[in-house]
């Protein structure tokens, strides 16, 4: 069997459920090719330049993509207001899928759904095709026509997909593509003196994606320093060697230690007993499989803010908007 996987690298977790459903399909004996839709199939400079501009967007202006997120989910994918982005790649991508001859397509990323809808909409016989939807919300902008399945996250999101039009057979609850790691319960304890860390106060791990910049843990810094009660405090700028340096003056003389990127976070959320982080998709479905609280902090406006509302209904998180509720949560929790 061959598999074409297709995904996008804006933000993380799209990137991290192809790489999760690439080795499931090989554990099962099938040809894999994972292809990023911007990057090969658009041009890697669209690619680049786009990417910084959200990045860009999210760091400076969220609020203009919370709302370009709100008004994306009044459009259908293939509304002619799209300036044309679902079709965005579709001439490669038709050639990948004659050269390839997958016999299944799946997206990660709403974009080269819509531009395999756009092939599907010109005649063109195409394999079958899943999108994984990567957050815990239910999105017009994932919603093409032609798709044969959908695989979201929960119950509350499959309803969503129904609700808009989706029939209820294509809709299958598969949970958010996890690493293998995440199957299995890990030893606090042993997770703990692997990381260097004594049994004797409570762990609080703190995150903001990939990019940590993209997120408030400064504030989080802050409130840990602040606490009447010993914890020891995990903090990981990710990729962001800035905000590293500036986490690491802001926590001098204080049990919180800061990391910087990290491949093994199953470790980090087995050792801690409460997760503070802004709610990106990803990072949600991996502390719940890790069975590990949240106190979300941070969130962004459009889908993280989304995924926020998700966990507090759903009872497995908190939601702090400001740096004193945050604060107050932390003396709580």
């Amino acid at each position: 069997m061959r598999v074409l996987i297709l995904t996008a690298s804006y933000g993380s977790g799209h990137n991290e459920a192809a790489r999760s459903l690439a080795a499931g399909f090989l554990a099962r004996g099938a040809v894999v090719t994972v292809v990023d839709h911007f990057r090969e199939l658009v041009h890697p400079v669209f690619e680049r330049a786009s990417r910084r501009l959200y990045t860009a967007l999210l760091r400076r202006t969220p609020l203009v993509w919370g709302a370009a997120y709100a008004l994306g989910d009044w459009l259908p994918s293939d509304s002619p207001l799209a300036f044309g982005m679902t079709r965005l790649g579709t001439r490669r991508l038709g050639a990948l899928l004659d050269t390839h001859a997958p016999d299944a397509v799946v997206s990660v990323h709403a974009t080269p759904a819509a531009a395999m809808a756009t092939l599907a909409a010109e005649g063109r016989r195409l394999p079958p095709h899943t999108t994984v939807v990567t957050d815990f919300v239910a999105h017009s902008q994932w919603i093409a026509r032609g798709l044969d399945r959908y695989c979201v996250a929960a119950d509350e999101v499959g309803h969503e997909f129904i609700a808009r039009g989706i029939p209820r057979e294509r809709v299958v609850v598969t949970g958010v593509p996890l690493r293998p790691e995440f199957a299995a319960a890990l030893d606090p304890a042993a997770a703990r003196r692997r990381l260097g860390i004594g049994a004797g106060m409570p762990v609080v791990l703190a995150m903001a994606g990939s990019q940590g910049g993209v997120g408030r843990l400064p504030d989080v810094a802050r409130a840990l320093g602040r606490l009447p009660r010993p914890v020891q405090g995990l903090v990981v700028a990710g990729r962001d060697a800035a905000l590293a340096d500036r986490l690491r003056h802001l926590t001098a003389g204080t049990r919180t230690r800061v990391l910087g990127y990290v491949e093994d976070v199953r470790v980090l959320m087995a050792a801690a007993d409460l997760l503070v982080t802004k709610a990106g998709g990803m990072t949600l479905a991996e502390a719940m499989a890790a069975e590990l609280p949240m106190l979300l902090y941070g969130s962004l406006p459009g889908q993280e803010r989304r995924n926020e509302r998700f966990a507090s209904r759903a009872g497995v998180a908190l939601a702090a908007r400001s740096p004193r509720e945050l604060g107050r949560l932390l003396q709580r929790a």
